[in-house]
């Protein structure tokens, strides 16, 4: 029941079904994927969530009269299993991708003040299409600039499918192409911080190749940026309940999973507080260490190396002012503590003023520090990049921190990511921390998802649904 609340042995019902059932364990993107996955291909789906609501670390919630999201999440149009996923549950109208991608930059840190920069491409090959922003990007030298040019053609000559990037750190790389301390300031940590969660130095090539290549070098619209224009939860939880509501997918919220065991006919059980419930499927979509907690023995030939995978903070601010001091939808800032800044006003349902979202990632050293430390260190940066903010009074002010947000994209871990299948029959993960070949994203999740029902579709000999986003399983 979409509520979480059901009757006494509601659960236990399908033990005496016939036929083909299926549990997913894990109620954000990519256990929402993996059930309407399977749904679609006529398998009957129970959904379990501990949470009162599903979209896992992609979600909003109430402050006030306020709907706020508990971080900026943005895609790019080279994400297209997130796409396929937001047609699927008939949300795209509502997280509109650019027209053509362009990013404002401000630096606050130069001597002569204040400067704008954008990041845009133009109508051309790649990679013409971001020739033009490049030669004219203020914030670098005209050398670093031409740095830059010649380190993007190196990386689009690595081979993503070569293990050894994954050994070596991005940082380095960059070193040694020549890059510049400002170069990667102002240009790939500008990018990359936001999509791996890590600066260069502490990142591995291999992910970092694939970011570049596949969002600036594989095609001149791949890096067009979007983002929900409605609270996230409009998506990730209203949405996602009626499209798997509509699949026939049973939805369990508020309820939590203590183990998953073989019966003595073979079949896989999943037990709940009071209640089993027998599969012959079950994807495992969880974050990585509670995986390791449920994974039966011998499902993994090294399950430790699930606990090796680490995880980084993201921190996000929240300001509300009596009035607006931001024209633009966003922008990314140097020279200052402030990565990116977004307009989400409309989204919340603010009638007066403006409230902005700051998204702080790879922020380990600000996670835990108090608010008003935080406060006394961003709204000053504020009022440096927004001149308007300088005399608008602070309505409210707080901070949302996601500790484990991402897995952390260090050298060495693909060697630990798993694929979907496990040596367990009938058992698959799912997660942007399993080996999709992305960081941990949103489109990651939506990949994970696909993984581990085509897996289990596989398995059980059923048809894949023809709609299906089309990605190569890693397993």
């Amino acid at each position: 029941m979409t509520d979480g609340m059901r009757p006494e042995g509601a659960l236990a019902d399908i033990s005496g079904r016939s036929g083909r059932d299926a549990v997913v364990i894990g109620g954000g993107l990519a256990g929402i994927t993996a059930a309407l996955a399977l749904a679609d291909a006529g398998v009957r789906v129970t959904l379990i969530e501990g949470r009162p609501r599903l979209g896992g670390l992609a979600f909003s919630f109430q402050r006030g009269d306020l709907t706020i999201d508990n971080g900026q999440h943005v895609y790019l149009r080279c994400c297209t299993a997130y796409r396929w996923f937001l047609d699927r549950i008939e949300g795209t109208a509502l997280a509109p991708l650019q027209d053509r991608l362009d990013v404002p930059v401000l630096d606050v840190a130069r001597p002569e003040g204040r400067r704008l920069g954008r990041l845009r491409r133009d109508a051309l090959p790649v990679p013409l299409h971001l020739g033009r922003s490049l030669a004219t990007y203020p914030h670098l030298s005209l050398a670093e600039r031409a740095g830059v040019g010649r380190a993007a053609l190196a990386l689009k000559g690595l081979d993503l499918a070569d293990p050894t990037l994954d050994t070596q750190d991005f940082g380095s790389w960059l070193a040694a192409h020549g890059q510049s301390a400002r170069a990667v300031e102002a240009l790939w940590d500008l990018v990359g911080v936001a999509t791996l969660n890590a600066v260069a130095g502490d990142a591995s090539l291999g992910l970092a190749a694939m970011v570049f290549k596949t969002g600036l070098l594989s095609d001149p619209g791949a890096a067009d940026i979007g983002w929900a224009h409605v609270p996230l939860g409009d998506l990730h939880d209203r949405l996602a309940r009626k499209a798997l509501d509509s699949a026939g997918v049973r939805i369990e919220v508020r309820t939590r999973v203590t183990s998953i065991s073989n019966d003595e006919n073979g079949r896989l059980r999943v037990q709940v507080p009071g209640e089993t419930l027998p599969a012959d499927t079950v994807v495992l979509a969880v974050a990585q260490r509670e995986a390791y907690d449920l994974l039966p023995d011998g499902a993994l030939d090294a399950p430790e190396q699930l606990l090796e995978i680490g995880t980084a903070p993201i921190l996000n601010v929240h300001v509300v002012y009596d009035r607006k001091v931001l024209s633009r939808p966003f922008f990314a800032a140097l020279g200052t503590p402030v990565q990116w800044v977004f307009d989400r006003t409309d989204a919340s349902g603010l009638r007066d003023g403006q409230y902005l979202a700051l998204s702080q990632s790879a922020a380990r050293d600000e996670i835990d520090e108090p608010v008003a430390e935080l406060r006394e260190r961003y709204l000053p940066e504020l009022e440096r990049l927004l001149p308007r903010a300088r005399g608008a009074e602070v309505k409210d002010f707080f901070v949302t921190r996601e500790r484990t947000a991402t897995f952390a994209p260090t050298p060495g871990v693909g060697r630990l990511r798993p694929g979907a299948r496990t040596k367990v029959p009938g058992l698959y993960l799912a997660g942007a921390w399993t080996a999709t070949g992305w960081p941990a994203t949103m489109e990651s999740a939506v990949r994970s998802g696909v993984s581990a029902a085509d897996a289990a579709l596989s398995a059980l000999g059923r048809p894949r649904p023809s709609h299906l986003f089309d990605v190569e399983e890693a397993a």
